[in-house]
């Protein structure tokens, strides 16, 4: 059991509820607890779910539902929101990448701020399992966390103008992957050749929020043989 969520109304097609103010995995798990409640409860007038770090946003369809029943059906879930934990199984998800060098031209800064190798903060960075919190800012963009403390970096005082697709970067205790070339403010450590995003596909994104992703070391080598095939 845990405190009850505040509602709130966007418009007059959504609906926010906000489970707290501060990036927690906990706070995370209930928001995607709620999400996957009304998924498979498939409440009538709800058109659509965008969960982010604290809180989701529900559209629906005014003239199905109303605000004031949508929020009365949500509050239904609060006592056995956890039954709703299990009930799907995270996916697992590999992203092999290449780190320093051409492609993490920002991993020497970060080594030496925490006054690491770059092979310590390679290590630590890989072997930690990441959960995505939500995809945002450009299309298919993970927002994943916790980055250990050890190696969590402030973002660039400068942004970058152009930064390529496939950048693994870190932005406090974030960690995130550019799905294409686009400015930027991340440390980027690394580079994955896997695409991100594909909107001539059913699932355009390759990850969705409550996904467990760990990154795998490669060469040069391995991501020229991945990027073309």
């Amino acid at each position: 059991m845990f405190s009850s969520p505040k509602y709130a109304p966007m418009g007059d097609r959504a609906l926010l509820v906000k489970f707290g103010e501060s990036i927690d995995l906990d706070i995370n798990r209930k928001v995607h607890m709620l999400n996957r409640a009304i998924e498979q409860t498939k409440i009538v007038g709800v058109e659509e779910c965008v969960p982010a770090y604290a809180s989701l946003l529900v559209y629906y369809n005014p003239l199905k539902t109303s605000y004031e029943r949508l929020v009365y059906q949500l509050k239904d879930f609060e006592p056995n929101l956890d039954e709703f934990d299990a009930c799907t199984e995270a996916r697992q998800v590999v992203v092999p990448t290449v780190y320093g060098g051409e492609f993490g031209p920002d991993l020497a800064d970060v080594a030496k701020l925490h006054s690491l190798t770059l092979e310590e903060v390679i290590r630590i960075h890989s072997e930690t399992e990441y959960t995505v919190y939500m995809i945002g800012f450009i299309e298919g963009f993970p927002y994943m966390g916790k980055v250990p403390d050890s190696i969590a970096t402030p973002r660039l005082e400068t942004p970058r103008l152009k930064i390529p697709a496939g950048s693994v970067g870190i932005a406090g205790n974030q960690t995130g992957i550019y799905p294409c070339e686009s400015p930027g403010g991340w440390r980027i450590i690394g580079r994955t050749p896997v695409k991100l995003f594909n909107p001539y596909v059913q699932q355009p994104t390759l990850f969705q929020p409550g996904d467990k992703v760990r990154f795998k070391p490669i060469i040069k080598a391995e991501f020229e043989a991945l990027l073309k095939e």
